[in-house]
């Protein structure tokens, strides 16, 4: 039987309002992750207000 490990990673935003992501950190660090094995597997954002995102959560997998 396959078995997995799973990681969760938080971006936090910024700008005035909330809800600017660093797509440089953000590709830079999936880039990191996937080159040590890890797939994501989902990505969300936390609802801060008016719509703005407070965080993205990424969850990862990879073979144990």
């Amino acid at each position: 039987m396959e078995k997995w490990e799973y990681r969760t990673i938080k971006f936090q935003t910024g700008g005035f309002f909330g809800g600017k992501l660093d797509t440089n950190e953000f590709e830079a660090m999936l880039n990191k992750m996937g080159e040590q094995g890890w797939e994501l597997i989902s990505c969300f954002d936390t609802s801060q207000s008016q719509g703005a995102s407070r965080d993205v959560v990424t969850v990862l997998k990879r073979r144990k």
